[in-house]
């Protein structure tokens, strides 16, 4: 069975953020926010977040176009999409690629806050094991409740 992280980049510090990837095993980062931008944690934008992974060699993926939030209709109507299913297909086929060294990162620290969970829900329902990063203790086992 293939496997998957998610994580929220929160409020933490560039470095604890890599420590964590790091701790984790984590090789590949699927950026899924719809804006990848942080005026608050600027450190996170999308070209300083690339660059600064591509340090630690943790490769950086962008997919908000197609998985981010913040849908006309909200985010369970868009999951019936065409663009969100070929969304959840390139996601796919990289966690194939990189089995169990992927992280999807949205901005949210907590996945059921975040629209993380529809994507969650969608893997899971497609045979693939989630597992949501909370911090450098505690992971948390996706398990389906809407798809």
């Amino acid at each position: 069975m293939a496997k998957v992280y998610t994580v929220g980049h929160s409020n933490r510090s560039l470095s604890e953020f890599i420590q964590l990837l790091k701790q984790y095993g984590i090789e590949v980062i699927v950026d899924v926010r719809r804006f990848p931008k942080s005026t608050k944690h600027p450190h996170f934008n999308r070209e300083i977040l690339e660059d600064e992974l591509g340090k630690y060699n943790i490769k950086y993926t962008w997919l908000g176009d197609l998985l981010g939030g913040f849908r006309k209709g909200g985010y369970r109507n868009y999951i019936l999409s065409k663009d969100y299913m070929e969304g959840i297909r390139r996601l796919i086929s990289v966690i194939l690629r990189y089995d169990n060294k992927v992280a999807i990162m949205c901005s949210e620290k907590l996945w059921f806050k975040c629209h993380r969970r529809f994507i969650s829900d969608t893997l899971v329902s497609k045979g693939i094991e989630v597992n949501h990063i909370i911090d450098k203790n505690r992971t948390s086992k996706h398990k389906l409740k809407r798809v």
